[in-house]
């Protein structure tokens, strides 16, 4: 190895300074995380091993990940913590049971994000003691679960004395990394190149072959000890043809150096290679099998450290000796690994090499895999259980059981984002079944959607398989049918859905809640929403119905079409319940985002930013994308110039409506009509159910103000026509003061505020207050005005919607009355985390409780605490408790 050579950090002083900053930091409780990335040989494990001579008073553990048990979950966090779980029992249990499902020490399904905060919990309890450095070599064949929550550990130890340091070869295949601070290895320069050259080869070299071993070698410190090896000087000499790439270079080295060995010893190489784990014990069970003794060993020795754990020389040295052996040596080492491996304690790994040995077909090794991938997925391993189906699939015999395991494969490939290979497993079906063909629609309509490519939209997909599913499962058909509507809802195509369906004979049996909300799109479209609303009401203000517990999204957007406040409430909270109940970090944010959305609406935006913040802290958890629609919502309501203007400009083109949207609320908010006017005119032109929607009112007022009035009379009726399909107090009443717009009838006022007298619309109570004030002082009735305008500005200031509420001390300041200046609110000052965090700890939540909710540390959480403090002018929890307008 690089490392065996004094001169192997030759030239790489800055890299160690940045190594030896992260231990400083770690040392005074500012922790971190870095990810060392570099080709093959250039020099991470030398690092590696630098940083943990010089980690004086640190606890040093390491992990290293393994080609071969990519897809075993929690393989290498399970070899991290090993030398701390002696500090499991200070972790509540719910925690401990966690890390004991996740490394197979008790039966059932990890959740994913609580095995994280776990690990996170035993690292906080370890640097009690002293500061810890956590190692992790050859991080880009780390299995997907142990990257996951490696990369939630490393993104939650800033206020930690923790330091993890990861060595990634480039390119890497792990996008969880890529979200860490990272440090790129650069090519050693000419002159410390020929300095490393010179300590590797003692004697005297030619000039020729030193500059062609330079010029091979391109600066990277290992090709500069290997290529010596690999030809001899001699060769080097004589002009010997080099690959192309480094890692060529340097695995050609390894392979000359395996032709030098006996076949025996090459077979022992081989079987080495071939198991992930490096278990002495079982090698030379399987050595036995082979007929292998340790004499083998000896010869190899250069190669591989026969020790109490297998270890080859240098990572290239393993996938040399893998792959310069013929496929006939491998299976053979496969075979005899199997054999020696426990049937009953690792029947995964024995089924995982009797499939690596298999010539053909095989069903009872297939059946093996498929039991393997059904423990995997028990244990949170869907990676592991896609590779099991892949393989079981691939050595099916029976053409109907291979297409079901091959569907099984996709599912599982869908879920761990393999989309590639899950697009090539499913070109392998082939089928005349109904159903089964359907079912690869359906697969490929979601492989369509998270793809956002191919040559049909995931709509065209689904339609597909409802007509397959038609004269064979009808029922089937139609929820087909729906999830195509829903889809044509958010990417459009809806028309294309509704043409699909009226081809289509009606159900013999009762109608289901499917059928009723497939009719009523479809009427929708076709009849307006005057019939539409008919059919869709009594099912759309059932927030309980089960059709919205499996698409929630969908019930959630056509509660808003027809302003139905309550159903809206209603399918978002239990959304919510349903998310937390299951554990689905899929659907849970979904439903919070929604439920943020309408507590926005309510005026209520404390609880907006709680929601908020959580959604945001399961996205970072999960490495999604955070959800941005409830946070335009609040903006706009809350009318903060520059903070809102800077998150409307951020949005994607997706969610340019909802911004649109946004930026007319705001504008009407702070009396800038015209620019109102022209954003609503963006919303609602494209015809979005729920967004041009709720722009219609926008445009209205905007369009009043700017004089005009055809736009405002026709948004005026498609508003109407939508408010009197819901039939609920917030649709008619925000119809009603719009409508007075236009009709300057106080009755039409008068109505609205008293549609809206109900505190969950007092946003849009005090909106009509606010109108009603306005179009009194334009009277001149002035007296009447104030009374009004009073009203107006207090519920907006009390709420924080501080666009509308400058507006209505404007309009108060007209009538010859001060408006009162707006007390400051505890949360003005804080980030959305930190009202989460103070609302949290003022309901009487410890830090360990809140840094369990939102996946950080207790210090994390301690160092917020202390930030909230000092903003607020508090010293305890217990003012936090008394602090009323936090909660």
């Amino acid at each position: 190895m690089v490392t065996a050579y004094m001169g192997a950090l030759v030239g790489r002083q800055a890299d160690v300074r940045r190594l030896d900053a992260l231990l400083a930091s770690a040392r005074e409780g500012r922790g971190g995380a870095l990810v060392l990335r570099g080709e093959p040989g250039i020099g991470k494990t030398a690092l590696l091993h630098h940083l943990e001579e010089t980690a004086s008073g640190f606890l040093v553990i390491r992990a290293s990940g393994a080609e071969f048990e990519t897809e075993l979950p929690f393989a290498a966090l399970h070899q991290l913590l090993s030398p701390v779980m002696r500090q499991l029992d200070a972790l509540p249990a719910p925690h401990r049971k966690a890390l004991d499902i996740a490394f197979a020490l008790d039966t059932g399904t990890p959740d994913p994000f609580m095995v994280g905060v776990a690990a996170l919990g035993l690292l906080a309890e370890t640097v009690r003691k002293r500061p810890l450095l956590c190692i992790v070599d050859d991080a880009h064949w780390l299995d997907q679960a142990s990257a996951k929550a490696l990369a939630f550990l490393a993104r939650r130890v800033s206020a930690e004395s923790i330091a993890l340091v990861f060595a990634v070869r480039e390119p890497s295949r792990l996008p969880e990394l890529d979200r860490l601070p990272g440090h790129l290895l650069e090519g050693l320069g000419e002159a410390e190149a020929r300095a490393l050259l010179t300590a590797a080869v003692r004697a005297p070299l030619d000039v020729r072959v030193r500059d062609r071993i330079l010029a091979e070698a391109r600066g990277n410190p290992l090709a500069l000890v290997e290529l010596p090896r690999t030809a001899g000087l001699a060769g080097m000499a004589g002009g010997f043809a080099q690959p192309d790439s480094v890692s060529g270079v340097i695995e050609q080295s390894f392979r000359s150096r395996l032709e030098l060995l006996s076949p025996t010893a090459r077979l022992l190489v081989t079987l080495a290679a071939a198991d992930p784990i490096g278990d002495p014990a079982l090698l030379w069970r399987a050595a036995e099998v082979l007929g292998i003794d340790e004499d083998a060993a000896a010869q190899a020795a250069a190669l591989v450290e026969f020790g109490t754990r297998i270890r080859f020389s240098h990572p290239l040295a393993r996938s040399a000796a893998y792959r310069a052996a013929p496929q006939e040596k491998r299976r053979k080492a496969h075979e005899a690994l199997a054999a020696a491996t426990d049937p009953v304690t690792d029947p995964d790994r024995r089924a995982w090499h009797r499939a690596q040995a298999s010539v053909g077909p095989d069903e009872q090794i297939a059946a093996e895999l498929e039991a393997s991938a059904n423990r995997a997925r028990e244990r949170g391993g869907i990676a592991a259980a896609a590779a099991f189906l892949e393989r079981a699939a691939a050595l099916t015999v029976s053409p109907a059981q291979r297409t079901e395991r091959v569907f099984a494969a996709v599912e599982a490939k869908l879920s761990v984002g393999d989309f590639d290979t899950a697009a090539e497993l499913l070109t392998t079906v082939v089928t005349d079944d109904p159903d089964k063909a359907a079912r690869g629609d359906l697969l490929r309509g979601r492989l369509s959607f998270v793809r956002r490519r191919g040559d049909e939209g995931p709509t065209a997909y689904l339609l597909r398989a409802a007509a397959r599913l038609a004269d064979t499962d009808p029922s089937w058909s139609r929820e087909c049918y729906l999830d195509a509507a829903e889809m044509g809802l958010l990417l459009g195509g809806l028309d294309q859905v509704v043409e699909a369906v009226a081809t289509t004979p009606p159900l013999a049996e009762p109608e289901s809640a499917a059928a009723v909300v497939l009719a009523g799109l479809i009427s929708l479209v076709s009849d307006g929403h005057e019939v539409a609303g008919g059919i869709l009401r009594p099912v759309v203000g059932d927030a309980d119905n089960h059709v919205w517990g499996k698409r929630p999204s969908l019930g959630f957007m056509l509660a808003a079409e027809l302003w139905n406040f309550d159903a809206m409430y209603g399918i978002a909270a239990r959304a919510v319940e349903a998310g937390r109940q299951f554990g689905s970090f899929h659907a849970l944010p979904i439903g919070l985002a929604m439920r943020a959305t309408v507590a926005a609406h309510r005026g209520d935006f404390g609880t907006a930013m709680e929601l908020i913040s959580e959604e945001e802290a399961i996205a970072d958890a999960t490495g999604a994308a955070p959800l941005v629609y409830p946070r335009l919502h609040l903006a706009a309501l809350r009318g903060r110039r520059q903070e809102a203007a800077e998150l409307f400009s951020s949005v994607d083109q997706r969610m340019s409506l909802s911004a649109q949207w946004a930026t007319a609320v705001l504008n009407n908010g702070l009396a800038d009509y015209p620019a109102a006017l022209e954003a609503a005119q963006r919303a609602v032109g494209d015809g979005a159910i729920t967004t041009a929607g709720l722009a219609l009112p926008e445009l209205v007022e905007a369009a009043v103000r700017c004089g005009e009035t055809e736009v405002a009379a026709t948004a005026l009726a498609s508003l109407e026509e939508r408010a009197q399909a819901g039939l609920h107090p917030w649709g008619l009443g925000v119809a009603a003061y719009t409508r007075a717009l236009l009709t300057d009838d106080e009755s039409d006022y008068q109505e609205a505020i008293t549609l809206l007298d109900d505190s969950a619309l007092i946003v849009y109570r005090a909106r009509a207050h606010l109108l009603y004030g306005e179009w009194l002082r334009r009277q001149g009735r002035r007296r009447d005005a104030r009374t009004a305008l009073r009203q107006a500005h207090a519920s907006l200031s009390n709420l924080g919607m501080e666009a509308f509420t400058e507006r209505a001390a404007g309009e108060l300041r007209a009538t010859g009355e001060q408006a009162r200046s707006r007390t400051a609110q505890a949360s003005d000052q804080l980030t959305m985390q930190e009202v989460h965090i103070a609302r949290l700890v003022a309901d009487g939540a410890t830090s360990k409780e809140v840094a369990a909710k939102l996946f950080l540390s207790p210090r994390t959480v301690d160092a917020h605490l202390r930030n909230i403090f000092r903003k607020l002018g508090l010293t305890s929890r217990r003012q936090l408790r008394g602090l009323s307008e936090i909660r």
